[in-house]
């Protein structure tokens, strides 16, 4: 174990998420122990357990985490045109996605019925419908009511989808990600009282 450093319980916590992080990404969510995770930080599993009281409980916070920065990459500029935001957001996902496999498919399988999981891909896909929809040209209420039910289902599609490549990939990452550009395009192009990517192709 390496020495212990004396840290503030901010940086400390920060220093056991970014451990877990780590270990997540690198083992399936079975193999990853809690002495694991406090043998790498150089703590005692008292001190682990006093910021996290479990495995799920810290996988929870990690996922959380890239929850967060997964949205902070995802900002669209209205300056780009949709298909740039729609690429650069599935990129941004992507890189995370194959970078933690091992977290991505426990949060999504391991963990499918914890509901605090759930609720953390629920509130991070809810996140990035509102910011599609407010790029997006509706012409009124009705308009907007209907293309937000579009992506909402969208977005559980794509998740299905990705989650399902990363057990078994049958096509390219950019395949992958142009199908799922692609899908939303021609759901949302009905709705909308422009094309709003009149240069893909239909």
């Amino acid at each position: 174990m390496p020495p212990r450093q004396r840290l503030t319980p901010a940086d400390r916590r920060a220093q056991l998420l970014a451990v877990g992080a780590q270990l997540f990404a690198a083992r399936p969510y079975e193999e990853v122990l809690m002495e694991d995770v406090a043998g790498r930080a150089g703590v005692s599993r008292a001190l682990l357990y006093r910021h996290f009281p479990n495995k799920r409980d810290l996988f929870a916070a990690v996922y959380q985490q890239a929850a967060d920065q997964l949205l902070v990459k995802s900002r669209f500029d209205p300056a780009d045109t949709l298909v740039e935001q729609l690429v650069e957001g599935m990129e941004a996902h992507l890189d995370y996605f194959v970078a933690n496999r091992n977290a991505v498919l426990a949060g999504n399988r391991v963990l499918a019925g914890d509901p605090v999981i759930q609720t953390i891909i629920a509130n991070e896909l809810d996140a990035l419908r509102a910011r599609l929809l407010g790029v997006l040209p509706l012409a009124d209420d009705a308009a907007r009511e209907a293309v937000s039910q579009v992506l909402r289902s969208w977005l559980v599609f794509v998740r299905v989808l990705v989650v399902d490549w990363l057990t078994r990939e049958t096509c390219t990452r950019a395949e992958l990600r142009d199908v799922c550009v692609g899908a939303v395009l021609g759901a949302i192009r009905p709705l909308l009282p422009t094309d709003p990517a009149p240069d893909w192709p239909r």
